[in-house]
């Protein structure tokens, strides 16, 4: 989480200025095309309301000519699928600054307990922010993903059976509902 699209070189919650909160994605094009980025951003993102303030717009921040080109015509399709406006700008990448480390990982709070087995796993705070672990259980903890699906996502998270068995039952539910142990175990 951080902030982006300003001009003041350190923005903060308290004063963004002309900054919006945003996040960055570093992805690898050859597991994931910006093109599919695109599909899921406006899958998951409601974009035909406009925004009350410039904090809060949505944004998509383009790095090349290429990028502009699909985000602008991802928008256009957007609008004639659903005869709506869409309010989302398609803009420039300028520096990303990220937000105060209590905004990091936010529903994550809610849940102490896993956020404490997480600290453990990622004792440093850039490695635990940058985590694709600790992003998918700040989705969980968020109630974007449901238990049985993060326990789906074990192997891929490179978190073992008794580590995800452990931030569940931090959270207050039991693996054994969604996933026996492993044979073995």
């Amino acid at each position: 989480m951080g902030y982006a699209g300003g001009a003041s070189p350190s923005p903060s919650y308290h004063s963004l200025e002309n900054h919006s909160e945003s996040i960055e994605i570093v992805y690898d094009p050859a597991v994931i095309s910006y093109r599919e980025l695109l599909d899921v951003f406006w899958s998951e993102h409601s974009s035909t309301s406009p925004p009350y303030s410039t904090q809060y717009a949505s944004n998509i921040f383009y790095h090349d000519e290429e990028q502009k080109a699909l985000a602008e015509a991802s928008k256009e399709r957007l609008e004639k699928e659903t005869g709506r406006t869409v309010y989302t700008l398609v803009r420039p990448a300028g520096p990303f600054h990220q937000a105060e480390d209590y905004h990091q990982k936010y529903y994550l709070g809610s849940k102490p307990k896993v956020a404490k087995l997480l600290k453990e796993l990622y004792p440093d705070f850039q490695e635990y922010v940058a985590s694709t672990a600790a992003a998918r259980l700040n989705g969980y903890a968020g109630g974007n993903i449901g238990p049985a699906e993060l326990v789906a996502e074990m192997e891929k998270l490179g978190l073992g059976y008794e580590t995800i068995a452990a931030i569940i039952d931090a959270a207050g539910e039991s693996v054994a509902a969604y996933c026996p142990a492993p044979a073995g175990d």
